[in-house]
């Protein structure tokens, strides 16, 4: 018998074979329209939830992982193990690009790498793709 966040989450997983996303306040609006609309993810954004942007970076990891969505993020403080243990992760990405299409560019990228019908072959799949992962994506790779 698991908590209730893990049975939660196999049902929500059940339901939806959707990319689904926790993404913090730095991310451009416009990345995020591009998520919903052109790539179909199911979207948290914390800029639209008024308890969620005043949450601690820590507590947007955690809710994350709970809600079983890959966090999405341009803040590098993500990727500090002492803070943030790759182990407690529900799947990290940090974006780094100098403005708005360069990150959509990167989104599009992750699509086709992680999140793909043909990616997510690769990996079991009630899983997030990227659990107990952290990545970096910029222009020069994934």
């Amino acid at each position: 018998m698991g908590t209730l966040a893990s049975e939660l989450g196999n049902q929500i997983d059940k339901l939806s074979s959707r990319t689904r996303v926790y993404v913090d306040a730095n991310v451009p609006a416009g990345v995020v329209l591009h998520m919903r609309n052109r790539l179909k993810w199911d979207v948290l954004a914390v800029i639209e939830d008024d308890s969620l942007r005043r949450a601690s970076d820590l507590e947007h990891y955690r809710i994350a992982r709970k809600l079983r969505r890959t966090l999405i993020s341009l803040d590098g403080d993500f990727l500090d193990e002492r803070r943030f243990p790759t182990i407690d992760s529900g799947g990290v990405v940090i974006l780094s690009a100098p403005d708005e299409r360069g990150l959509v560019r990167l989104v599009n990228r992750l699509q086709k790498a992680y999140f793909s019908r043909t990616a997510r072959r690769r990996v079991r799949s009630l899983v997030p793709p990227l659990l107990g992962e952290k990545i970096r994506v910029h222009p020069d790779g994934l």
